[in-house]
Parts: structure tokens; C-alpha cells; sequence
């Protein structure tokens, strides 16, 4: 879990939050107990909320409504905006952070559940479970026509590498698969995934499970020039956004055999809101009452046996909806709650600096051997990476810092030319970085961001090079 942005405060008033969409219980007790009001708001028009938003510090938002340049500019008093879902794309994040409002999401409370799913969906096209289980409905004991395929020996390609395409990769580890994966963010892949160029991929993949954000660059992503640059038939496995598909493209690929079968739990079609099929629709029975309307490439879908089709519940568990209900208490209660005393601030803030150590990091004439005599002798679980050791910060919070021996001729540590480097934990990079600065410190080189945090990097008065970094700890998961 990120746990950027934590805060020694004084304590003023409590804050007050809006919730524009129900959400599990979970959520409100557990702001309740932090000192926040709460207060629920699930049917008022978008008008009508942009009407009282002024009187709120924060929202609480699924994806009834966009939160838009003109709702930002009603929430005078706005310090953050909570969405209870993996991305971001109903919120003018831009314009948001224009404005000092704080961006919440929860990709790491539905991860586990989006990675089950696309397992599940790709286990049932292959064995074609669902054409099976029609068919025997209907009176029907077809063996030879649902002879199945084995995963065994196929290379499984992911586009996007964050929380829902690691996920995915960590259930495939139980089956002899190649796993990889491309992203326009670098240095991404890990023991579960090799990261590979988008041509390899396109040449080596026999399934490709689609893992991306809404954005510009993964709209109408997968279209008839993609397809076919593949080297060879694929399966298709989309559990991110709808919009990535180009349908009719994808319906000409499955009749032309170029595609093999998809898996589809999200569709071009969708309200943004997720909540409906098509843009008219107002009940959940609409397709019966129109379905001689229907996109022509959206009936061919629902018609053929070779596609998979669930109404975006990827995320959608019983267990998720708790989880990242949690997530976002945690996120928000990081930000905005005293670690002494549980109280909630809604005004003045003093950034923390450093808060432990993150990692101990030294030269080493043969860094394998190192490890192995430190597994062998001390018992650490050491992998290629060192050890990672894992425990609780005073909030409960996951927490780690990493024990790495580097090459003698590493060059990660330069300027400085001392055996070791430390690194630090620390809160929020950007703004204790531009401190240090006005405090004469030396800065070496600029921010980088991975996948387990923002790193950054300083000269102590001996010449020492002290790495910060700002965690992401639910990444070493």
C-alpha cells in the first residue's frame, strides 16, 4: 500500500465527507471511528451535490458521476477525492491537482480478484466450459466437439504490468507457462513476468490478457493494425477497460480466425458509470427489449461459442468490495490522521523527513555466493533481489526495507565511492527534496518512480550517497 503524504498535525476540526455512492459498511465505520463525519448522498443529481460540495473536505465516489473542471471549482473546501476502484478516469485528475486536492484509488483492493478472474475466463475458454455446460442443458453429449486445450507449454503475454497484470501472473506461476509482458514503464518485470518489447510480444504470444488504465494511449488499443501484427492466433482476455477493444474489429478477427476466443468482462459499450450496457439503457433487462438494436458486432459476440462475456465483475468479489473499502480507509486515514493520536486534521501540516530504513546496501566480490552463505548461515530468504524484510509500521501498515550485497563494480552508487549506501523510508519525496535544497543539501540526479515507489537521492557531508525513497510496499506482495 502507498503510503505517501503522512502528516504530524495539530488538531483543529473534524472533517466532513461526502459519499456519492454506497459502498461496503466497512468504510464509513471505520472513518467514524477515525473522528470523521459522514455523510451519504446516493441519489441527488450531480447539479444538486454541486450545490452543498462546498461544505465537504473530501469525497467518496465509485463511478456515479464525472468529477469534472466545474463540480472542482464548487468544491472550494475540497482536500481529496476517494474513488473506491482501481482507476482514476471519472476525476479531471489534472485540474484536481491544480487545485492541492489529494488523488485516492484502491488498485490494491481488487488486484487479487481481477487476477482470479482472468484465470478463471482463460481456463473456461480453453476447456470451453460454458459452450459444455449449454450444450448438456439442452440434452446434448458432445465429448469430441469440447476436447480441450492444456495451458502447459503456452506463452501468456500481458499488456499493462501494475496491481491487476502482476496479479494474473502470480496465479499463472502453478502452470508451466512463459509469462510476459509489455508496458510503456520501465524496469516493471519481476520473478512472476519478463518484460519484453511490444514486437517480441506480438511475435511469441498464444494468449494476451489485457491489464491497461483508461488513457489516450490504450484507446482503441486492440484494433484491426494490432491484431495483425500478431505472428500467430491468439486468445484474448480483456478484464480492463472496455474501450481498449475496437468489438468490430475483435468480431472480424474471431470469424477470420486470427483471435481464437475472448474473454471479455468489459465492453466498448458501457456507461461510463459501469452500471449499464448501452448508453440508453435504464434497466438491467434493456438487451431483451432491444436487442434487434444491438451493435451488429455486439451480436455476434453474444451468439458465438469461442467468447466469454461477464458484465465487468472482475473486481466484483464479495472479498474485494471489503478490501478496498480498507484501502481507502488506510489511504485516507495515512494522509489525514495522526499517528500519536488518531485525530483527524484538516488544516496545518508539518512533513515528516525520514521515517526508517528502507534498505543496506554493500559491494560485494561475488553478491550470489553472499546471499547463498547469508541463506545457508543466517537463514535469510534471499532471492535475486537480496532480502526483503517484512513488518508493521506503528499504524499497522505492511512495511519492508531490503538487505541487497551489489557487484563490486556497480556503478549504482556513484558519485560516492564508499562500499555501501544506505536508503531511507520517507514520506513524501517531492516536497523533502525541494526542503533539502534550500538547505544547501547536494541533490543527485532527478526523481525516479517504479512500481515499488518514487527513489531519490542525496550526498551526506562525507560523500556518502543516501537513497530516499517514498514506498509503495504493497508491491513487494
Amino acid at each position: 500500500m502507498k503510503l505517501s503524504f503522512v502528516y504530524l498535525i495539530t488538531i483543529h476540526s473534524y472533517m466532513n465527507i461526502l459519499h456519492i455512492d454506497s459502498n461496503h459498511p466497512t468504510l464509513i465505520n471505520q472513518l467514524n471511528d477515525l473522528g470523521f463525519s459522514n455523510d451519504e448522498d446516493y441519489t441527488s443529481s450531480k447539479a444538486a451535490i454541486e450545490q452543498k460540495i462546498a461544505s465537504y473536505d473530501g469525497i467518496v465516489i465509485r463511478s456515479r458521476f464525472k468529477i469534472d473542471q466545474q463540480f472542482i471549482d464548487a468544491a472550494t473546501n475540497l482536500k481529496f477525492i476517494a474513488r473506491v476502484g482501481a482507476g482514476l478516469e471519472s476525476i479531471d485528475c489534472e485540474y484536481a491537482k491544480k487545485k492541492g486536492i489529494k488523488l485516492i484509488a484502491a488498485p490494491e483492493g481488487n488486484r487479487n480478484a481481477v487476477g482470479e478472474h482472468a484465470l478463471g475466463m482463460l481456463l473456461s475458454l480453453f476447456n470451453k466450459l460454458n459452450k459444455a455446460d449449454k450444450e448438456i442443458r439442452q440434452g446434448k453429449w458432445l465429448r469430441e466437439t469440447n476436447r480441450g486445450l492444456e495451458l502447459d507449454g503456452k506463452t501468456v503475454g500481458l499488456i499493462g504490468y501494475g496491481n491487476m497484470g502482476e496479479s494474473f501472473a502470480k496465479k499463472l506461476r502453478g502452470f508451466d507457462v512463459e509469462v510476459i509482458c509489455y508496458d510503456i514503464k520501465t524496469n516493471v518485470g519481476d520473478e512472476n513476468c519478463k518484460q519484453v518489447s511490444l514486437k517480441e510480444l506480438q511475435e511469441k504470444a498464444d494468449v494476451l490478457s489485457l491489464h491497461t488504465p483508461f488513457n489516450t494511449l490504450s484507446h482503441n488499443m486492440v484494433n484491426e493494425a494490432f491484431i495483425n501484427n500478431f505472428s500467430k492466433p491468439f486468445w484474448l482476455i480483456n478484464t480492463a477497460r472496455g474501450n481498449a477493444v475496437v468489438t468490430k474489429d475483435l468480431t472480424s478477427a474471431l470469424q477470420e480466425g486470427k483471435i481464437l476466443g475472448a474473454g471479455l468482462d468489459v465492453l466498448e459499450y458501457e456507461k461510463e458509470s459501469f452500471e449499464n450496457l448501452f448508453k440508453n439503457d435504464t434497466a438491467s433487462n434493456a438487451l431483451d427489449s432491444n436487442r434487434d438494436e444491438m451493435p451488429e458486432a455486439f451480436q455476434y459476440l453474444i451468439n458465438t461459442d469461442n467468447v466469454l462475456l461477464s458484465p465487468h465483475v472482475a473486481g466484483w468479489t464479495v472479498e474485494s468490495k471489503i478490501k478496498l473499502a480498507e484501502t481507502i480507509v488506510a489511504k485516507i486515514k495515512s494522509v489525514f490522521v495522526s499517528s500519536n493520536n488518531n485525530k483527524v486534521n484538516s488544516s496545518e501540516t508539518t512533513p515528516k523527513r525520514v521515517t526508517g530504513i528502507g534498505g543496506v546496501f554493500f559491494k560485494s566480490d561475488d553478491p550470489k555466493a553472499t546471499k547463498d552463505w547469508y541463506k545457508d548461515h543466517l537463514g535469510l530468504n534471499t532471492d535475486d533481489y537480496g532480502c526483503t524484510f517484512r513488518w508493521k509500521d506503528k499504524q499497522g501498515n505492511d512495511a519492508t526495507t531490503q538487505w541487497t550485497p551489489f557487484k563490486k563494480d556497480t556503478t549504482y552508487f556513484e558519485p560516492s565511492k564508499k562500499e555501501f549506501m544506505m536508503n531511507f523510508r520517507v514520506y513524501n519525496l517531492k516536497e523533502l527534496l525541494a526542503t533539502l535544497k534550500e538547505e544547501g543539501v547536494t541533490i543527485v540526479g532527478e526523481i525516479e518512480e517504479y512500481k515499488y515507489g518514487k527513489f531519490g537521492w542525496i550526498l551526506d557531508p562525507e560523500g556518502n550517497k543516501i537513497e530516499l525513497w517514498e514506498p509503495i510496499d504493497e508491491a513487494f506482495k
